[in-house]
């Protein structure tokens, strides 16, 4: 039972990053389509989308967080692993245990801090300046994100997730592409 209760919850996690990662991917590609738009109607009708900067910053900030989910899960983001990959054995796993407990602490703190700071653009109704665009939807949206990888973090710690970095995973797949 323990063994499918652990399956079914990185199973989750792996959906949830997943759909954060695809919302990613198409809040990227409306940031290419209103810069094309733009640049268009630019040349052409002399008259650009009055909405670009502003639809631009929020999706790409919405974009960045909704991606880290899955870059977190996958173990690609940027490490520094001069001491680790040297590491073997218990001090290996001891390094990995200590990295994911500063990551722990370090995304409990910026959830913390984006709570009011939500907060305070739901009860003000905050809107962006030209456009009036409502902030706070798009700003819910980083503390959920962020407890996501929060919680990818806590199910590595706690064994519900491989512990595997990504020079293993490196390694894994230049043998599973030595074995074709």
């Amino acid at each position: 039972m323990a063994t499918s209760l652990k399956h079914f919850i990185a199973r989750g996690l792996d959906r949830l990053a997943l759909a954060c990662a695809a919302a990613s991917a198409l809040g990227m590609i409306a940031i290419v389509g209103i810069i094309v738009t733009s640049v268009l109607m630019r040349k052409f009708a002399n008259s650009p989308l009055h909405i670009t900067e502003e639809v631009v910053g929020l999706l790409l900030s919405v974009s960045l967080f909704l991606g880290l989910p899955m870059v977190t899960l996958r173990a690609k983001h940027v490490r520094v692993s001069l001491l680790a990959d040297r590491l073997k054995g218990k001090m290996h796993v001891v390094v990995q245990i200590a990295a994911l407990l500063v990551g722990i602490v370090f995304f409990l703190w910026l959830i913390v801090e984006t709570i009011p700071w939500f907060e305070f653009a739901f009860k003000r109704n905050l809107k962006t300046e030209t456009t009036r665009i409502l902030l706070y939807p798009w700003m819910a949206l980083m503390p959920i994100s962020l407890m996501l990888t929060l919680s990818i973090f806590v199910a590595r710690l706690v064994g519900v997730l491989d512990r595997v970095d990504d020079s293993e995973a490196d390694m894994e797949q230049s043998f599973t592409d030595e074995a074709r």
